[in-house]
């Protein structure tokens, strides 16, 4: 009898290695990608980056900044073929998870009105819209707004 190895989601620490592999899981994604010097500084200003691997492969990231009692989530990104999977929910609550160790009492995030799955997955996990920040996200047509949504934590 064989063991069957169950490959389970695995959230570690972004490194500057994982940055070829995330810019082109943003690029294939986005329309309006973050580019490698963002996340480059994001790692070197100490934000919480992170990327979530499943059966060796990336299947997503997220960068996270914590301050005094609030986490702002500033990109959480699943790779298309990995998406609709759970893995967005999984390492969105890893983030939730990491911001309550760090005392976050509240955790931010902006989301493009268009994002219907994100909204849903946020919704879903009790974050809500408290605001709007007017032409935020470059879009094809110009810009598009943004949600501002929090939760408690």
């Amino acid at each position: 009898m064989s063991a069957r190895l169950d490959p389970r989601p695995l959230t570690r620490d972004m490194c500057r290695g994982d940055l070829a592999d995330v810019i082109e899981v943003e690029r294939r994604i986005y329309d309006f990608p973050w580019t490698e010097g963002n996340f480059r500084d994001a790692i070197e200003a100490g934000y919480h980056a992170s990327v979530l691997e499943f059966d060796r492969h990336l299947v997503g990231y997220r960068v996270m900044m914590i301050g005094p009692g609030e986490a702002h989530l500033l990109n959480l990104s699943i790779a298309h073929a990995w998406q609709r999977r759970g893995f967005g929910r999984h390492l969105l609550l890893a983030s939730m998870r990491e911001a309550r160790l760090a005392a976050a009492l509240t955790m931010f995030l902006e989301v493009r009105p268009s994002n219907a799955p994100g909204i849903a997955l946020y919704g879903d996990l009790g974050f809500r819209q408290v605001g709007v920040r007017k032409g935020y996200y470059p879009a094809a047509d110009g810009r598009e707004d943004a949600w501002v949504m929090s939760l408690p934590l």
